[in-house]
């Protein structure tokens, strides 16, 4: 439990009809109440009510701004602490203004992920809802955003801690025929063992076959659309965009730079990459941006592989086919509606099973067949089952896969004979590692560096 009183602006920065002053703490009804300016003291207001009124600065005795303010006192609220929040007119000054207030008579300036972190440490929230949060923050698409609103809920919390109980019993059976060796029968328990462990890594492992998929929704499949120049590549993040976000022309070389943009498929969230054409060049400019070009296409989850209609293969593309033929790749003819002098049939023999996508920016033709491309590449066409839940963050797949290896440990000691006190260090191991998952056996340093990714007024 924490005893000091935090503030925050916690809505975004800029221009806007409302701003919100979040204030947590013991303190908080006390110090807004110094600053707030109306018929009826704070002090006597019900839980969860809302009061008209002005902010002032006791100091100067001049009015700064007219509020609503929303009281919401312990346990009820969501740092289970007092929480008092100031609605107040929209725009940097005006917030700035009121926030000062705050500051100067009682409470400081909250740090990043304050909020949430004391959620967590009162008990409100475990670490993977509060981690949610911020998943709920960044989402990129619908799917993504109801996949952290149910880890928000616990979904996550409640498998991980159901697994965590059938590691405690298989602990505690381990303790009773260490303290008790006489009462021990060696093949039960030996069984018991590797039964619970391997009834937890097959729970573990249903769980780690959604985090390709959880992971690409949280964080968007990277995709590089690359070729040589000239080919359509910024016709396409416009068409796929549907805003002119690249420069067009007839022009070889006219993007020099990587290009992002995020936009959703079918649900799924891509960050597309524009590159430049990759080519060879004297161009001190464009070889910078051919470098970088080749750069993202080695760090892309996906590449779009964009190709002339109207000209056969150059050297180039041969020489790109080759360094891509083993990645996720769709291959997209363009300028379809040109007559074709493209070797469909040496594409299809350098990239075999590839699939291929005739488009016309021109003409507007093919971005339906793309989009299915996309869906069917990574999800089948479709996303699993509604109620399955997906594991999103790279910190719960690694504590994920460490567990399972160190249950894989546990049911090989068991196999081969070691004693079951060695044993329980791996059974011991695999219930830390899934209590960092939800924050039960997190380390200070851990939930630190997690909660200063949050934005300061979360």
């Amino acid at each position: 439990m924490v005893s000091d009183t935090i503030a925050a602006v916690a809505t975004a920065v800029g221009e806007g009809s409302i701003a919100v002053i979040r204030v947590s703490g013991p303190d908080s009804i006390d110090v807004v109440d110094r600053v707030f300016k109306t018929k009826r003291s704070l002090k006597d207001a019900d839980t969860h009510t809302i009061h008209y009124g002005h902010i002032w600065d006791p100091d100067t005795n001049e009015s700064i701004d007219e509020v609503l303010v929303s009281v919401m006192r312990a346990p009820r609220s969501f740092t289970m602490e007092d929480v008092v929040e100031i609605s107040c007119h929209g725009g940097i000054v005006s917030m700035k203004k009121v926030l000062d207030v705050v500051l100067q008579h009682g409470a400081r300036l909250a740090e990043p992920g304050e909020f949430t972190k004391r959620a967590f440490l009162n008990g409100r929230i475990d670490l993977t809802q509060a981690e949610a949060v911020m998943d709920l923050i960044r989402s990129k698409s619908d799917r993504a955003f109801g996949i952290a609103r149910k880890q928000s809920e616990g979904s996550l919390s409640k498998q991980i801690q159901a697994l965590r109980h059938v590691l405690v019993e298989t602990m505690a059976h381990i303790e009773v025929n260490i303290d008790y060796p006489e009462h021990d029968v060696e093949e039960l328990t030996n069984a018991f063992i590797r039964d619970k462990c391997t009834e937890a890594q097959a729970e573990i492992e249903r769980l780690l076959k959604t985090a390709g998929q959880g992971k690409m929704l949280r964080e968007g499949i990277t995709t590089a659309i690359v070729g040589r120049p000239n080919v359509g590549k910024s016709s396409l993040l416009n068409a796929l965009t549907q805003e002119n976000r690249a420069i067009v022309t007839d022009i070889p070389g006219t993007t020099r730079d990587v290009i992002e943009e995020f936009i959703t498929i079918n649900g799924i969230p891509l960050k597309l990459l524009d590159t430049a054409g990759i080519r060879e060049t004297s161009d001190v400019v464009e070889k910078i941006g051919v470098e970088r070009s080749k750069s993202a296409l080695s760090e892309a989850d996906l590449i779009l592989f964009v190709l002339n209609h109207n000209e056969p293969l150059s050297s180039e593309e041969l020489e790109l086919m080759e360094q891509i033929r083993h990645r996720p790749v769709i291959v997209i003819v363009n300028k379809s509606d040109l007559p074709r002098r493209l070797g469909l049939e040496q594409i299809q023999n350098t990239l075999g099973e590839h699939q291929m996508v005739l488009m016309s920016m021109k003409e507007q033709k093919g971005m339906e067949q793309l989009e299915m491309a996309i869906s069917d590449l990574f999800f089948s066409g479709q996303l699993e089952s509604n109620d399955l839940t997906y594991v999103t963050n790279s910190r719960h797949i690694a504590l994920l896969k460490q567990a399972y290896q160190s249950l894989s440990d546990a049911i090989h000691g068991v196999d081969m004979m070691v004693p079951i006190d060695m044993i329980q260090i791996d059974v011991r191991n695999a219930w830390e590692q899934l209590g960092e998952i939800t924050g039960d056996t997190a380390a200070e340093s851990l939930l630190d560096q997690i909660f200063t990714q949050f934005c300061l007024g979360k």
